[in-house]
């Protein structure tokens, strides 16, 4: 089995890279595991207090829980992905299947941050994009797809989003074998990537 961890900022294009590998690849081939869905279950906190959380932080990720689907998926057992809203900042309780497959795609923000995870990859990536562009894709997602009021992607991005990146996913990019610019519509990074995996997996 071949297992790719795909890093980078909020907005860098990280989830359109994983996806256009994973259907280049064939999805009958490989599985995406997005970190999104490993944020902490803190249905037991007030939904209110929830909100002053600072999500930006490599501590909510429950990268234990990650790292044991990863294990089982390459001991060739299927997991129970947890279901994220993100908004009501918290896990639904709901899950979705995951069967393993020769490709697993592991990718989030902190993809390369963590030791344990590095250490299961074959392949790092970390996906760059300039700054205003991030901020700028970032500021629309959560406004259409996660409810937020412009003056609120604002204020965290500014007080925990930029300091976050800057002080975890940014050094991260150290540990990366290959840096793909330009974010998920560099298409000639991704088809080295996916010749590479390809080549890998013949090989094997």
């Amino acid at each position: 089995m071949f297992v790719i961890g795909i890093g980078g900022g909020t907005g860098s294009g990280k989830t359109t890279v994983a996806q256009k590998i994973n259907e280049i690849i064939g999805k009958e081939n490989s599985v995406i595991l997005p970190m999104d869905n490993y944020y902490r279950d803190m249905s037991y906190v007030p939904l209110e207090e929830r909100k002053k959380y600072n999500y930006d932080h490599p501590n909510m990720i429950e990268v234990s829980l990650l790292e044991k689907h990863l294990k089982n998926l390459l001991e060739l057992k299927s997991i129970k992905l947890p279901e994220y809203d993100f908004k009501i900042y918290t896990r639904t309780g709901k899950f979705t299947i995951l069967e393993p497959r020769p490709v697993i795609i592991v990718e989030g923000i902190f993809a390369l941050y963590y030791e344990e995870l590095r250490k299961m990859y074959n392949l790092s990536i970390f996906v760059d994009a300039e700054s205003d562009v991030r901020f700028i894709r970032r500021l629309e997602r959560d406004i259409k797809e996660r409810g937020r009021s412009l003056d609120s992607v604002v204020e965290q991005y500014l007080n925990m989003v930029k300091p976050m990146h800057d002080a975890y996913v940014e050094p991260s990019k150290k540990f990366a074998d290959l840096i793909i610019p330009k974010g998920g519509f560099n298409d000639k990074a991704i088809d080295v990537v996916v010749e590479f995996i390809f080549k890998k997996m013949t090989n094997n």
